[in-house]
Formats: structure tokens, C-alpha cells, sequence
């Protein structure tokens, strides 16, 4: 077994830190994939420590070496000025960061505070939102090398993540052929997106730290961004209102107008975040499996998530004037 704290002083000193500083180690929970742990220096310094699982542990086939695509997620929030992590050092087996201040977004606080967060929150995404990368998918690989169109990079995540569904046998609500041919007669709005731009995907308010430090509510940091990608900036909207309909979020969408963000919902836009609606739901669904999450988790999902894949599913057959089947 891995000794933690021998693990975190090898780092530290692969980092070009003296591991002898090394004065506590904590785990942090609220993750299902990566170890996770905070590192306080003697003086005071924290640094938040993530370590992939064995390549032999069951995932999907997207999470393929996902701390590279994190390292490049904070490489690109610090060249656009957005509060996140800065990235210190990494191997193939780690990844070390600044740690943030704050705690996750919570429903302590004020109505009067959430819209000052949110407005923020839309500014700094729209910051994200101009950085652009060489090429359309992720950056880490997993899925091949980057594409050069956003519709082949889309259609090969969704496929893949169809594929999961199948190897593990999902429940789905609809059988996964259904799905494919559904999420198939839409791709052609995809073709409207040329340029690929930074997407972090996983914008939840569990990744969203709140900080009080100096008395108001401020954002802390945009953390875990291991599913970040290269595309659509239409995307983001997804787990920024997960299980939601971002137009109702009218402080977010200020802000990121404010700063340049384009937040237009033709029939051709509704399209496009009905795929990537449908796209996050279907991995939720799918990695309850190789996650092996307890029964209410898994009962969570099936009430929750699944009514939502269908919504999606529904809206882009709508859309497309091509709802003429029913589902047994």
C-alpha cells in the first residue's frame, strides 16, 4: 500500500520543493475518480495533490490520462486571467496545484449574493471562452488526436460514450441505438462551430469555491477541470445550469455578455445544447456503473438524470420536426 505521506514528499521534491516543509496532508472528498489531497507547507502553504487510479480500474473510455487535460485547463485559466488553481508540477501519476481559497458553493448563501457570483461567474466564463487550442476534442488523447471540426471531434465523444453504455450495460431510458440515431440527425448543426474553444464542461457548483476571506462573497476558484475540451462554447451552459435551463440565469448571462461572451438560443443553438445536454446525462448515467455507487446514488440518477436525457432527447427531435416514433 502507498504511503501518503512518502508519495507527497517524493512530489514535493519532484516539484523543486523542499519535502521536509511538508506539515500536514489531508484528503479531500467530493470526488469519484481521482485521490485527492491537500498538502500544508510549514508556512502555510496549501497545494492540492491529484492522483490518478490504476489503469487497470474501470472508467470511461474519455477518461483516459484526464490530469492531462486538467494541467491544460489551468495553463489556459491563467493565461486568460480567471481564478483557478496554477499548476506547479506534474508526472504521469500526478498532478500538483495551488490550492484556492474558499469553499464549494453552498446554499448558504444570500439571493443578493448569488446574482453578484453569478454576474461574476459569467464574466470569467466568457474570459475561458477566449482562449482557443490547435484543434477541436480533448486534449488528453483519450479519444485520439484533436480533430479539425468540431463535428468529427463531437460525434467521436458521443459515440464513445455510447460505446461505454454498451460495454457496461447502462440503463438508459431509451435503448442506446435510439439514442445514437437521435443524437446522429442533428449533427449537422454542429457544422456552425469553427473554432475550437476552451470548454471546462464540469462548471457545477461543487467546482465553483466560495470565498469569504475578506468579508463579501467572491469566486475563489473554478476547480477540477479534468473534462475540459476543445469546442463549442455553448457546452459550458450545461453544468452551469445542470439539470436546468441556463436562459433562466439571468445575472450569469449578463456578466458573460458583459464581457464579450455570445449567448444566442436560435433553433440551430437549441439544437447544439440539446446534444451536449444529452451527452453529459448519458455519461451520469453511464459511469454509475464502473463507479459502483451505492443504491440511493444510483436511485438518484435513474429519478433525476434519466427523465432529463429524455427531455433533451425529445427537444432535439422537436426541433428538427422529426418526433414520429414512440418508445415502447
Amino acid at each position: 500500500m502507498v504511503d501518503s505521506w512518502e508519495r507527497a514528499r517524493r512530489i514535493l521534491e519532484e516539484a523543486g520543493l523542499d519535502p521536509a516543509r511538508l506539515a500536514r496532508l489531508r484528503p479531500l472528498t467530493g470526488g469519484t475518480y481521482n485521490t485527492v489531497e491537500e498538502l500544508r507547507l510549514t508556512d502555510g502553504t496549501r497545494h492540492v495533490l491529484k492522483i490518478p487510479p490504476a489503469a487497470a480500474v474501470p472508467g470511461l473510455r474519455h477518461e483516459r490520462r484526464l490530469l492531462v487535460s486538467e494541467a491544460e485547463f489551468y495553463r489556459c485559466a491563467a493565461r486568460a486571467g480567471v481564478h483557478a488553481p496554477r499548476l506547479v508540477s506534474m508526472g504521469d501519476d500526478f498532478l500538483l496545484m495551488t490550492a484556492c481559497p474558499g469553499d464549494s458553493w453552498d446554499d448558504s448563501l444570500t439571493a443578493a449574493e448569488q446574482t453578484a457570483l453569478r454576474t461574476e461567474l459569467g464574466r470569467q466564463t466568457a474570459r475561458l471562452h477566449r482562449v482557443t487550442g490547435p484543434g477541436f476534442g480533448y486534449p488528453s488523447g483519450a479519444l485520439g488526436p484533436l480533430a479539425p471540426d468540431w463535428r468529427t471531434a463531437f460525434t467521436t465523444m458521443f459515440d464513445a460514450v455510447l460505446d461505454d453504455a454498451r460495454r457496461y450495460g447502462a440503463r438508459l431510458p431509451r435503448p442506446v441505438d435510439a439514442v445514437a440515431r437521435t443524437a446522429r440527425s442533428a449533427y449537422g448543426v454542429l457544422d456552425e462551430v469553427t473554432v475550437p474553444c476552451l470548454v471546462h464542461f464540469d462548471l457545477w457548483r461543487g467546482n465553483i469555491l466560495v470565498d469569504r476571506s475578506d468579508g463579501a462573497a467572491r469566486i475563489g476558484g473554478l476547480i477540477d477541470g479534468e473534462r475540459m475540451f476543445w469546442g463549442d462554447p455553448l457546452a459550458e451552459f450545461v453544468s452551469l445550469a445542470l439539470l436546468g435551463d441556463i436562459k433562466e440565469d439571468e445575472a450569469f448571462l449578463a456578466g458573460y455578455r458583459e464581457s464579450g461572451g455570445r449567448a444566442g438560443f436560435d433553433a440551430p443553438a437549441r439544437v447544439r445544447l440539446a446534444l451536449y445536454r444529452a451527452y453529459l446525462y448519458l455519461i451520469m448515467l453511464t459511469e454509475t456503473i464502473p463507479r459502483e455507487v451505492g443504491e440511493e446514488q444510483e436511485r438518484w440518477v435513474q429519478k433525476t438524470v434519466a427523465p432529463e436525457l429524455v427531455v433533451a432527447l425529445d427537444e432535439i427531435e422537436e426541433l428538427l420536426g422529426r418526433k414520429s416514433h414512440s418508445v415502447k
